[in-house]
């Protein structure tokens, strides 16, 4: 054994070929600060070896290194972007001491090579993969660049134009797809790998390669013409702004980053990406995208425990009330392998849910994401019943009828009395209350809401809203069955609108007296979509719900909150529900919804819907749009803040994670907790303060004006302790 460190060792082959293998303690391999420093240590090792002829790089792993744990790193990112430069050089010139190894070197890659692991190849003079294997650099998702020398090596690997394309979308390819690119060599079958990886190692030794060729490409500049290095860059910008806009800085930078490093030795070229990267990485693009797929480990994390701790398997499942709904649920689960039963009372309904997974498969066979064998076989997983005693056997039961308490009730009484005794019944509804409709169950321990998102296919979240006699079991089996189903589920505690509606509604609330004020809708749609980054503006999601499902959820927050959310008789979005004007569903609301000559969907102001708000709203006015921004946001943070003090929601985690899947908020921001953090709890309340004549939902809490004096973070304090 040359060297034996905890993660990873190297070890003396037969003729001379070291093995450096990459072998954590976890179950997987991660680059952490003290696997990068055994890895200097082995690289010194290695070269002091008078033995050693080439270097072969392994995993002992099912894949080979997932990439750096970023966990190490966000409190460094905190640090001025020269002291996380430095960091950062420190640890790519570990990288350039294996480049710069006088022997040859191949790199044996299965499974994951992703960031840091795919870095490690790039230093590698060959690479080989197995069929299994996944090679990218995802960086740029979590606001970042490669930081291990990513940026200087696939340019000179891959070519410019494809090296833009693989960083700046953070795309992964399969190991035939980085064939094609040249990121590999050569791709073999999984147990051939090593025996192949040594083989053309050998090769190298003996000269029939000629490795130091192939490395030399990676030590200069880029040889382009200044009309051709124009071109890529000028096009590659063009690309990049259109795609990720202004709000994702990341992709911009690296363009930048290259336009100059292609020109520059290795060691210049180094130099910037280091200096990149220190600017990158005090963006707060990057603090909210990194502390977003931090929150989804919690999220994840959480499911998974809930898998291990249930007791109740779902092997079989059930959805009462077909229609799109319904539809959408049997799609989601038959598709990820639960057989599910579709009961309704009509053959209309059934026709019209087996219609909507149809539907949903059919577009997938036509982008060719989905083979038709799959699509039947996902069909055929779906059995529509009229009749009760398809559900007698089921393992749990999701009711989907019309948002009626009195309608569900008596279905949720029907149903228990057709199930088995261990089943677990779950309502699909966004505002009733869990432990109203518990009161029609006899058994009100094995009950809970699970609040789909429409459209179900598309919207990854789902709500598991525990009741107060809903046992433990029963959340953690339904919270494993979403996870089953392909979705990020938030456990929540039953009250008025649940998390994400309650936190919606007072965002809307803020609106409507926004309208009542002049504000122009189409003007408000745009600043929140173009300036905050919502997907869409509060008129236009307006819409997407449903106007009249928005005034039946402003009747229960009113119900539920009356100081705080009381509800306006004078509400603009009142107005348009009463002349049957509900959005997208009947084609007009806020917005007239049509079909333009080549049949794609458009939106125009409504003329009718401004004129009959009109009565109501006073002259229109321009507002500046931080006052927009201001007077919506607010009430929705506020809300959130409440929510978490309330233990409605467990974490803050989850509370941004919730509304990042559940509405869409922008993914730059990191959601409502995360945005808080960013623009500062005291410059927050400062804002909220000015306020406060507009309301109750501008009125922060004594909780926050707390956490702000004490400098504390939501995101590692239990707030539900600290009121």
């Amino acid at each position: 054994m040359i060297y034996q460190g905890n993660g990873l060792s190297a070890q003396l082959l037969d003729d001379g070929i070291v093995e450096l293998c990459f072998d954590a303690k976890g179950s997987v391999n991660a680059l952490n600060i003290a696997t990068l420093q055994e890895y200097k240590s082995a690289i010194i090792a290695i070269g002091e070896c008078a033995q050693a002829k080439g270097v072969v790089v392994t995993s002992a792993k099912s894949t080979f290194i997932v990439g750096a744990d970023i966990t190490e790193f966000t409190e460094l990112f905190k640090t001025p972007d020269d002291e996380i430069a430095g960091v950062f050089k420190s640890s790519s010139d570990i990288f350039d001491m294996f480049e710069d190894l006088n022997i040859p070197t191949i790199a044996a890659i299965n499974g994951f090579a992703l960031g840091g692991g795919c870095e490690v190849t790039l230093v590698c003079d060959y690479r080989v993969a197995d069929t299994t294997a996944s090679i990218g650099l995802p960086e740029v998702k979590l606001g970042l660049i490669p930081g291990f020398g990513g940026t200087v090596r696939l340019p000179r690997v891959i070519g410019i134009d494809n090296a833009l394309e693989w960083m700046t979308t953070g795309k992964p390819y399969k190991a035939a797809k980085a064939l094609e690119f040249g990121a590999v060599d050569a791709v073999v079958a999984p147990e051939n790998l090593k025996s192949a990886a040594i083989e053309m190692l050998k090769d190298a030794i003996s000269g029939q390669f000629d490795w130091q060729a192939k490395r030399k490409e990676k030590l200069v500049p880029v040889l382009l013409t200044p009309i051709e290095h124009a071109m890529s860059f000028n096009t590659a910008k063009g690309m990049i702004f259109a795609k990720a806009g202004k709000h994702y800085p990341a992709p911009m930078i690296l363009a930048n980053l290259l336009e100059e490093s292609v020109k520059l030795e290795r060691q210049g070229a180094m130099l910037l990406e280091n200096a990149a990267f220190g600017q990158v990485a005090k963006t707060d693009a990057c603090a909210a995208q990194v502390g977003l797929f931090l929150a989804d480990q919690v999220v994840k994390g959480k499911a998974k425990k809930a898998g291990k701790m249930a007791t109740k398997k779902v092997e079989r499942a059930a959805v009462l009330g077909a229609g799109i709904m319904g539809g959408g649920i049997a799609y989601q689960s038959a598709y990820k392998g639960t057989p599910i039963v579709m009961k309704d009372i009509n053959n209309a309904a059934l026709d019209l849910g087996l219609t909507t997974a149809a539907g949903i498969l059919t577009k997938l066979v036509d982008k060719g994401r989905l083979n038709a064998k799959k699509m039947a076989h996902t069909l055929n997983n779906i059995t529509p019943t009229l009749s009760y005693d398809s559900v007698k056997d089921v393992d749990i039961i999701v009711e989907a009828v019309v948002e009626n308490p009195k309608v569900k009730a008596a279905v949720l009484k029907e149903v228990e009395a057709n199930v088995s005794d261990d089943a677990i019944i779950t309502s699909n509804t966004s505002t009733i209350s869990i432990d109203l409709l518990a009161e029609s169950i006899a058994k009100p321990e094995r009950f809970c809401g699970m609040h789909f998102f429409n459209p179900v296919n598309k919207m990854p979240l789902v709500e598991v809203i525990r009741g107060k006699d809903t046992s433990d079991d029963t959340v953690a089996a339904v919270v494993a069955y979403a996870a089953k189903m392909g979705k990020s589920a938030i456990v929540v505690n039953d009250c008025p609108g649940f998390y994400i509606n309650r936190v919606l509604f007072p965002y809307f609330a803020g609106f409507s007296q926004l309208l009542l004020e002049g504000a122009d809708f189409t003007a408000v749609d745009k600043i929140m979509e173009k300036q905050f980054g919502w997907p869409m503006g509060p008129a236009y999601l307006l819409d997407v719900v449903g106007l009249d499902t928005a005034d039946h959820c402003t009747d229960v927050m009113a119900n539920g909150f009356p100081t705080r959310m009381p509800k306006q008789e004078n509400d603009p979005v009142k107005a348009l529900y009463n002349d049957n004007r509900f959005g997208q569903k009947n084609g007009v609301g806020f917005y007239e919804y049509s079909k333009d000559k080549r049949g794609r969907p458009q939106k125009i102001a409504s003329a009718t819907s401004i004129e009959l708000m009109s009565a109501m709203c006073a002259d229109t006015i321009a507002f500046d749009k931080e006052e927009i921004i201001a007077r919506l946001m607010t009430p929705m943070v506020n809300e959130t803040i409440r929510c978490l003090e309330e233990g409605v929601v467990d974490t803050a985690a989850e509370a941004d994670m919730g509304l990042i899947y559940g509405l869409g908020f922008p993914p730059f921001r990191g959601g409502p907790i995360r945005y808080l953090e960013t623009v500062g709890l005291q410059s927050f309340i400062d804002t909220a303060d000015k306020l406060t004549h507009l309301g109750e939902i501008y009125q922060v809490t004594d909780g926050l004006r707390e956490m702000a004096k004490s400098g504390q973070s939501y995101f590692n304090t239990d707030v539900k302790t600290a009121k």
